[in-house]
């Protein structure tokens, strides 16, 4: 698939579904969910995400009106972020999405994260690569990077079970949460020769 010249006037679903999960953009209203969910994972989010939005307690009303703005992202295309909903009772479980978009190059890099509560269970892989086949059969990725800290194990491992190579370390590339200390990125990519390869292989062993 050639780049999209005007990504404004690309049409694409803004939901899909995994086996567990709803996956969709934003949408008005969401922010009494979500932000019950950041103030339970505060301390992990702060640990790991270094964002202003993941540092301090918001209220209902900040959380309401970053979701709206990430909504209009959606609409003009420049950041495709997506809540994750558990399909049998509709808890809020955490955000995936598609970051850092070159729609020339058809580029993408998807980003995470997963309510306290709910770690441990999967969610997060079975996210990523829910994202990951609509980054690719959807859109027409050609290029889906996953950046980590070095030290972020859980990270590590959801990038490599999701089929992602390791390209690279990123030698004291940003500053951790603790004002303090240089830290190292982990930079992971999924190309979309290898998506399909790997997708047919999955499909063959399930024959």
């Amino acid at each position: 698939m050639h780049g999209i010249e005007k990504p404004i006037l690309f049409d694409f679903p803004d939901s899909f579904e995994t086996e567990r999960m709803l996956i969709r953009a934003p949408r008005e209203g969401d922010g009494q969910a979500m932000n019950e969910a950041l103030v339970e994972s505060i301390d992990n989010l702060r640990r790991w995400l270094p964002m202003a939005w993941t540092q301090n307690i918001q209220t209902v009303d900040e959380t309401e009106e970053m979701i709206r703005r990430w909504r209009a992202a959606w609409f003009i295309r420049e950041d495709l972020r997506l809540g994750l909903y558990r399909k049998n009772d509709n808890v809020y479980i955490g955000g995936c999405g598609l970051h850092r978009i070159d729609w020339n190059a058809m580029r993408f890099e998807i980003g995470y994260w997963v309510r306290a509560s709910l770690e441990g269970q999967g969610y997060i892989r079975e996210a990523v690569a829910g994202v990951t086949a609509f980054a690719f059969d959807t859109l027409g990725a050609q290029r889906i990077e996953l950046r980590c800290d070095s030290l972020n194990e859980r990270s590590i491992a959801v990038a490599e079970r999701a089929g992602y190579t390791l390209e690279g370390r990123l030698r004291s590339d940003f500053l951790g949460t603790d004002n303090e200390t240089m830290r190292d990125t982990l930079v992971f990519s999924l190309l979309r020769a290898e998506y399909v390869e790997q997708k047919q292989s999955a499909e063959t062993e399930q024959r």
